[in-house]
């Protein structure tokens, strides 16, 4: 992936004062990549996406996560994460096409204008894919656990099926749905994702107010108590990766030196937050204040048993959400997969291509799921390690490097108190990630 792709800029259509050089064969190539295939999407098409891709597995355990984390803690990383991550959010958007007749389309071409074409990749790169990779696994996974709590819910005398099994189900829908080009041709499957990701919050918190629970046991040592809040923290930081795709979503607006795409694309950002925090909030505040210190599961929707057919509902809603999700993180891996097999390896862009790469995708997401199916610890290590980084304060940096504000400046200053608190995340929630792996380890056996 050492090869930057042709970005297609933001004012395409050469006119008499500008000159398209690139060639026909680069011209190709950016009409058939996913990213850059089409510019025509409407300003809500980024609304949904942004909320699909936002709302998601880690809003499940924020109940439990309360229960390690404490009013006062829990409320302030709530908050604090809001904020911040709107703020880096912002920052992204502005600089898409900061550079006049350009367009960033992808994270790391950022990445190597700040820093520089190696390092740019080097830094940038390696975290998105982890994200985008963790995430399609992690929702591998609950989407397996949903549909598994689906069926014991609906029938419950009915025998035992392992979970390897329903995540396998879960995957053969990704199987099919891999195979829409662009974008703009899965905005019908997001916005169906979006409503399901609003309904199911909504059933969450509701459920809780009526509940029948089944605790878990915890470690309450001092020392369990510390790793499992450090561990709650990376699952709130998880929770919000849409920044990993902002760019290559942003990429599919029109743009012109009269309306460029930024306008269209911080309008919808803007809405798809406030029914983030309409998802987010109530689901962390109502749970704790429902269930307190308890020790519920990690996942809400697996530990509310009744009402019987809405817990069965919001499960479902669950599988259908993650399925467009899913869609979305694997369109920006398929992007980077497919530009260097054609620009480093010299393949064809051709739909047989296309069709192998998604496939062995979707194949390799869903053996990594069934084999190490730890999601909580998977959420925390994920978000510490990899988006911590690649949302809290990646940005920050290519900010500083590019705008160079003022030193000692609110702006400066805003920057580098993110920079601190988004290296801090990463090193806390990776140890309770990590932490938190090692012990479901323990007691699970491979494909049970």
């Amino acid at each position: 992936m050492g090869t930057q792709p042709p970005s297609d800029d933001s004012y395409a259509a050469p006119t008499a004062n500008t000159v398209d050089e690139r060639s026909a064969t680069q011209r190709e190539l950016a009409n058939w990549l996913p990213i850059t295939a089409s510019r025509d999407a409407k300003w809500y098409y980024s609304v949904f996406h942004n909320v699909t891709i936002t709302v998601g597995a880690g809003v499940l355990s924020f109940p439990f996560d309360m229960s390690a984390l404490g009013w006062g803690p829990g409320v302030t990383v709530l908050l604090l994460s809001w904020i911040i991550t709107l703020y880096t959010l912002w920052q992204l958007v502005e600089m898409h096409e900061m550079v006049p007749g350009r367009r960033f389309d992808r994270y790391h071409e950022l990445g190597q204008y700040a820093f520089g074409d190696k390092l740019g990749l080097y830094i940038v790169v390696p975290q998105q894919l982890l994200v985008e990779v963790g995430v399609c696994i992690v929702y591998m996974v609950v989407g397996g656990q949903s549909l598994l709590k689906f069926h014991d819910t609906v029938c419950p005398g009915c025998n035992q099926i392992k979970l390897s099994y329903f995540i396998m189900i879960f995957a053969s829908a990704q199987f099919v749905l891999s195979h829409l080009p662009n974008f703009n041709a899965i905005s019908g499957v997001s916005l169906a994702a979006a409503i399901m990701s609003f309904s199911y919050c909504t059933i969450a918190w509701a459920a809780c107010l009526k509940h029948d629970i089944v605790s878990v046991e915890s470690d309450h040592s001092t020392a369990g108590n510390v790793l499992d809040f450090f561990n709650s923290l990376g699952n709130v930081a998880f929770s919000y990766a849409g920044h990993n795709v902002v760019l290559e979503i942003q990429a599919t607006l029109p743009s012109s030196p009269e309306k460029p795409s930024k306008v269209a694309m911080w309008r919808g950002v803007v809405v798809a937050y406030i029914i983030v925090a309409l998802c987010y909030f109530p689901v962390a505040l109502i749970g704790y204040w429902v269930f307190g210190d308890q020790y519920v599961s990690e996942n809400i929707l697996i530990t509310l048993k009744k009402p019987a057919w809405l817990i069965a509902m919001a499960n479902l809603f669950v599988v259908i959400h993650l399925i467009g999700s899913y869609q979305i993180y694997s369109m920006a891996v398929s992007d980077m997969i497919e530009t260097m097999l054609v620009t480093k390896l010299k393949f064809r862009p051709t739909k047989f291509l296309r069709f192998v790469v998604r496939n062995v995708y979707v194949a390799y997401t869903m053996f990594i799921a069934i084999t190490f199916p730890f999601f909580n610890g998977l959420l925390g290590f994920f978000g510490g390690f990899a988006l911590a980084p690649t949302t809290y304060f990646l940005p920050c940096m290519i900010w500083l490097t590019i705008r160079n504000p003022k030193r000692f400046s609110l702006s400066w200053w805003i920057n580098w108190i993110c920079i601190v608190l988004g290296v801090s995340l990463m090193i806390v929630a990776t140890i309770g990630g990590l932490r938190a792996i090692i012990i479901k380890a323990k007691d699970y056996s491979f494909y049970s």
